[in-house]
């Protein structure tokens, strides 16, 4: 099937095809005709199925037909909620693929940059916004923007935003729309809190499930290696200087974690950049287009930072800690995996997270194979557990206040009793 068959109107056909994009993905293929019919549609699929266009290219198709049948009032038709940045900026250099040929205003608004520039846009026109909560909210409770005409709204990643503790932020944007409205949500998991908040603002969904969430591509080779904390940077260093390796994105736990590696790959001369929630926008957007230009041959990201991430060229990545969630193993993945081209993924795991292995393991259902023919192999035992961490003044409690010790209390010898003060 062709997107042909789909009836996108023309002008999209153009951009798709400009784009080299001439048949839609399973999950294009059973969205996009529901969403053009105006139903409600509960995604449950992967980060790397193209699911952005899925909602794209049918949200501008109904735009520009009703711009084409009526008046169409300067206000937001469509309100995009996504759980990060650089999520939201991808989305936004998504649509603008496609709607080249559209007469269609966007704006993309998130947190931690100036707000006048985005102000500013707002009170031109703005026909789809695309947008975090927190930013969202903030301009909100500043009447700077007015969601009572929103047609279509899209939540991305609602698992993602209840990881972040973003849910409650969402339910207060959601009182602000109309309660007639067409809305379309995607979650990669669905957790008993997303699944309640989906059957209260879905109205009869199309439920469009796309690749389990326990599985991973069969063009993507997972290989792992044991090996000890303080030598994990080493093998790094000798996995970057492979000369088939031109970019290389590695994951951390983290954003610590993310700068004491751009830190230790330093001192071996290799160039790399973190991306991470402490980093500016700014920093964060300067890091990305370096590592998308091949400036820069490393880039380090924690797993909420990566979200947005998406590199065409990209064929190698590393888990420089092994995620205590197996689910994110497959995330991680996910961020950069195409389904036209092999890549490799490699872990880094010591002792300590050989526990986490054998969860991702049981997850997918295979064992991963492990990498033994280097310099810091160490050997370890898969039937002992990671020790659990102490906490710091984990004393017993007393039972009641009568086995509680007394407190007492020194008065230092020069005390003037009259005053309470020293002599």
């Amino acid at each position: 099937m062709s997107f042909k068959n789909l009836n996108i109107i023309q002008p999209i056909l153009n951009a798709l095809e400009k784009q080299g994009y001439t048949n839609p993905t399973p999950i294009q293929e059973k969205s996009i005709p529901h969403i053009l019919n105006g139903r409600d549609v509960l995604w449950s699929a992967q980060t790397w199925t193209w699911k952005t266009a899925a909602f794209a290219i049918p949200i501008l198709q109904i735009l520009t037909r009703e711009k084409e049948l009526s008046n169409f009032s300067r206000s937001i038709k469509c309100l995009i909620l996504t759980p990060t940045r650089e999520l939201a900026i991808q989305i936004e250099e998504s649509f603008k693929e496609y709607w080249k040929e559209l007469k269609l205003r966007h704006l993309v608004i998130f947190g931690w940059v100036n707000q006048s520039s985005q102000v500013r846009k707002l009170q031109s026109w703005v026909d789809i916004l695309v947008a975090t909560p927190w930013r969202l909210l903030d301009l909100m409770n500043q009447w700077f923007v007015d969601l009572r005409k929103v047609e279509i709204f899209t939540l991305d990643e609602a698992d993602r935003m209840l990881n972040m503790g973003f849910i409650n932020d969402v339910k207060k944007i959601l009182k602000k729309l109309p309660e007639k409205k067409q809305t379309l949500l995607f979650s990669a998991t669905m957790p008993k809190e997303i699944m309640s908040l989906a059957d209260s603002i879905l109205n009869n969904p199309i439920k469009v499930e796309v690749t389990p969430i326990s599985s991973t591509a069969d063009t993507v080779k997972q290989f792992v290696y044991f090996v000890s904390s303080n030598n994990k940077k080493n093998l790094l260093c000798e996995i970057i200087k492979d000369k088939k390796i031109k970019a290389i994105l590695v994951f951390t736990r983290t954003k610590r974690w993310a700068d004491v590696v751009v830190k230790e790959l330093a001192h071996f001369w290799i160039i790399a950049e973190a991306i991470h929630g402490n980093k500016s926008q700014n920093a964060r957007q300067r890091a990305l287009s370096n590592f998308k230009s091949g400036e820069t041959k490393v880039l380090v990201a924690t797993d909420i930072a990566a979200r947005g991430i998406d590199i065409d060229d990209l064929a190698y990545m590393v888990n420089y800690d092994i995620s205590n969630e197996p689910e994110t193993y497959v995330h991680r993945i996910g961020r950069t995996w195409r389904a036209w081209k092999e890549w490799t993924a490699f872990s880094f795991c010591n002792q300590e997270e050989v526990e986490y292995l054998l969860d991702v393991q049981k997850m997918l259902w295979r064992k991963i194979d492990v990498i033994k023919d280097h310099p810091y192999h160490i050997e370890v035992d898969e039937s002992i557990k990671a020790p659990k961490k102490q906490q710091r003044n984990s004393r017993p409690r007393a039972s009641n206040a009568s086995d509680r010790p007394k407190r007492t209390f020194s008065r230092p010898n020069n005390w003037n009793r009259n005053t309470n003060k020293r002599k």
